[in-house]
């Protein structure tokens, strides 16, 4: 990204930022200060949002989450550029090595002639060809060397282009990585943003689904104060295992940010995704129910709580998500460690 930022806004983007940093728990690095860097000047509006809403949920940022955030909202940016260069530059090879073939082919049936010329004219019938031989004989000497330096090009171009293509998927590998959280293995953020997206968008009329489900782990920040965050990531890695493990196919499990994860069913009718829903909250309630025995105590009931969303045609993907939000938020009002359906859209009511 470029900042076209005189010395002194960027001056005075540099104290706020200091001043937000202070605030955190992360370390004064490089990612967190560009984080708040383009939070304080304004530059970056989804990072904006994204970080609002984790401090009004969680409080300070620590260093896992400032880690998350650059890799999804800032460093995404330079591999998106990347692929498209990748993109054209293998495109670019290619036409190259086509033009290089092509000319090649001519300068051959080029030669072929000549060569065919060259024997006639070295035929004892024909008066004066001694001479004109000789110089049919240079030209094609020379069609001979160009026919060899394409040949060179046509290799170095074929070496160039599969180079290209290694660089291209290195570039592609890069980008899925950063669509992946480095401590759940699950999809971040920004790769569920875009899983749901395409899915609205190619949700056919005529079948069920898609479905929603938005978990959140139940007393987090108590769990966190009192045990610590590397407690706490241990937790969030191992609820992060289970999704991987019991979400398949085409559905998507992710993580949402902080504590909240979520999945997308796209091909999935409301009755199924209640049963995943409540199959992965009875999963997770028992591995931590027997950990803590394994541990005397240690740990008393790490549990979820999850609201499911059936999608309504028309509405858009904040409101489904919002709708799906409410009500994981309705089942934590009715206890937690609970399931809640979504009500519907239109009605108010659930269907």
């Amino acid at each position: 990204m470029r900042y076209d930022h005189s010395i002194a806004q960027s001056a005075e983007f540099l104290r706020l930022a200091l001043k937000r940093m202070m605030q955190q728990q992360a370390g004064l690095h490089p990612a967190s200060y560009t984080i708040w860097y383009q939070y304080v000047s304004g530059v970056n509006r989804p990072l904006q949002t994204v970080i609002d809403d984790l401090l009004e949920r969680q409080g300070p940022l620590d260093d896992a989450t400032t880690y998350n955030l650059y890799a999804q909202y800032v460093a995404t940016l330079g591999e998106k550029s990347a692929l498209r260069i990748g993109d054209s530059v293998t495109q670019l090879v290619d036409q190259v090595a086509e033009s290089a073939t092509e000319a090649g082919d001519h300068a051959s049936r080029y030669g072929h002639s000549l060569e065919r010329w060259s024997d006639a004219l070295l035929q004892p019938n024909a008066a004066g060809s001694h001479q004109l031989a000789t110089g049919v004989t240079d030209i094609l000497r020379g069609t001979r060397e160009m026919q060899e330096s394409i040949l060179t090009l046509q290799e170095r171009l074929e070496a160039s282009t599969r180079e290209a293509q290694r660089l291209r998927d290195e570039v592609a590998r890069a980008r899925e990585e950063a669509l992946l959280d480095s401590l759940t293995g699950l999809v971040n953020r920004k790769g569920f943003d875009d899983a749901l997206k395409n899915c609205l968008e190619g949700a056919p009329t005529n079948s069920p689904g898609p479905c929603l489900l938005m978990i959140d782990i139940d007393h987090f920040k108590k769990l966190n104060d009192a045990r610590g965050h590397l407690f706490g990531d241990k937790v969030l890695a191992s609820i992060g295992h289970i999704l991987r493990t019991n979400v398949k196919g085409k559905d998507t499990a992710a993580r949402y940010g902080g504590e909240e994860f979520a999945v997308i069913l796209p091909q999935t009718p409301r009755g199924g995704a209640l049963g995943l829903a409540e199959a992965l909250r009875a999963i997770i309630a028992a591995n931590w129910s027997k950990r803590s025995e394994e541990n005397e105590g240690q740990l008393h009931g790490v549990t979820v709580s999850i609201g499911v969303a059936d999608y309504v045609a028309g509405e858009t993907v904040n409101e489904f998500v919002e709708r799906a939000d409410r009500a994981l938020y309705t089942a934590k009002l009715q206890g937690r460690n609970r399931v809640t359906m979504a009500q519907s859209a239109a009605s108010g009511k659930g269907k």
